[in-house]
């Protein structure tokens, strides 16, 4: 299972919050996962180098058809902001069609709590596409 292991990018305050989301996507068929596996390193890329980024994660289940992503944002506005910035904003535009199912769930803890642990990460995200809300 290739793993991107928590990668932090900026070291936020101790006493301050961080915006956190998780996300995991199902790719339609095999044949998508070596294009979605490749376009999502490059949204990896971008996301180290994003203003307002904490840290991020991506663990890769090629057999399973599935991808997860984790990242700690400085708030909102700055994860929304990378979302629109290409190559991002294109990448998942063109990603569209090979999704057969995506959850994505936000929260916030203390930023002297990153890095983020993706047992608590799966667990929402399984709550997340359990409810969907």
């Amino acid at each position: 299972m290739p793993t991107l292991r928590w990668t932090t990018i900026s070291t936020p305050a101790p006493d301050a919050e961080s915006f956190v989301m998780a996300s995991r996507f199902e790719v339609r068929s095999f044949m998508d996962v070596p294009r979605f596996f490749l376009k999502s390193l490059a949204a990896w890329k971008q996301v180290s180098g994003a203003p307002g980024a904490h840290g991020a994660s991506l663990i890769a289940q090629p057999l399973k058809r599935t991808f997860w992503t984790l990242s700690a944002w400085e708030d909102r506005e700055a994860l929304y902001t990378y979302a629109r910035t290409e190559p991002h904003k294109s990448i998942m535009t063109g990603l569209r069609s090979t999704t057969k199912d995506s959850v994505f769930t936000f929260w916030e803890v203390p930023a002297a709590d990153l890095p983020v642990d993706w047992t608590d990460a799966r667990r929402r995200l399984a709550e997340q596409s359990r409810t969907g809300a």
